[in-house]
């Protein structure tokens, strides 16, 4: 019988399988979707697949440099556990898919998942082989990728990441505002690109703060105005204390180094994943309940 890609297809939505994984059980069962259905389990495709639901919230951030050609990518890839996000075959993983859209120039993590990382599997294919392996939900969440004059770089502890692009090469600069961008979490490099979504939020709260007050609406107007100033001043890069001295700003130091911050970007591992809240004392209760 013919294997068709309609039925790859149909066998890898059903099982969650790879795609040279379900064509190779295909043809040994000579296009039976219940026989490659047991094959794949067999090679433990299905129990990877399985775990697909389940949530991944930790993980590990990989950044990779080429500065000879002005870029660099970031790549966050999520486990469930930290034991599974520090095992090495899960760090190998993270690692060579990095390298891989870093030499691609791969600026989506669709494009990047469908991308050949070993032999004739992508990389969507190898991590369903890491799921099986490792036993947990994984998954490549997101890339970026950057092209600047000069990128500045920092890793902390696995966990966070950041990459900035500077007007001029100066790698000890590069590294403190890198640095500086992971532990102050600027949002904006200046105040003319605040993203306006987080101010209107911002100004949201602050009127429901002051509403009840009772004072004039030109004086609450004034209230908030200065509540939004002070608010986009701590969470603007420029015009953050420097954390490395706090008595000069960071626009201080890059006029000092005679550059600029053209943009940088921070991942953080697991932020804006929803975690489930385990109450543990309910489980015990349910499984005592369930063996009465």
């Amino acid at each position: 019988m013919a294997i068709t890609a309609s039925l790859i297809k149909e066998l890898r939505e059903r099982t969650g399988g790879g795609y040279m994984d379900c064509k190779k059980a295909l043809e040994a069962s000579q296009g039976d979707l219940e026989k490659a259905i047991e094959i794949l389990r067999k090679s433990g495709q299905v129990k990877a697949a399985k775990k697909a639901g389940r949530i991944a919230a930790e993980g590990i951030i990989v950044v990779k440099l080429n500065n000879e050609n002005n870029v660099a990518v970031m790549v966050e890839v999520n486990t469930e556990t930290d034991f599974v996000a520090r095992d090495q075959n899960l760090v190998s993983f993270a690692h060579k898919v990095a390298d891989l859209a870093l030499l691609q120039h791969c600026t989506d993590v669709e494009k990047l998942r469908g991308l050949i990382l070993e032999g004739n599997k992508t990389v969507a294919d190898c991590l369903q082989d890491i799921i099986a392996k490792l036993g947990e939900n994984i998954n490549v969440r997101r890339q970026i990728l950057m092209s600047a004059p000069y990128i500045g770089s920092y890793v902390h502890n696995t966990r966070i990441g950041v990459l900035v692009g500077l007007s001029a090469a100066d790698v000890q600069l590069g590294k403190d505002i890198a640095m500086h961008i992971a532990a102050s979490k600027p949002q904006a490099v200046a105040i003319t690109d605040f993203p306006q979504d987080i101010l209107a939020k911002e100004k949201e709260i602050y009127l429901a703060q002051v509403a009840s007050s009772g004072k004039p609406q030109a004086i609450l107007e004034k209230m908030i105005a200065g509540k939004v100033q002070k608010f986009v001043s701590e969470n603007t890069l420029l015009g953050q204390p420097f954390v490395k001295d706090l008595t000069v700003t960071v626009a201080d130091i890059l006029k000092k180094a005679n550059a600029n911050v053209l943009a940088f970007n921070r991942f953080e591992v697991g932020e804006g994943i929803t975690r489930e809240a385990t109450d543990f004392a309910a489980e015990v209760k349910a499984t005592v309940a369930k063996s009465q």
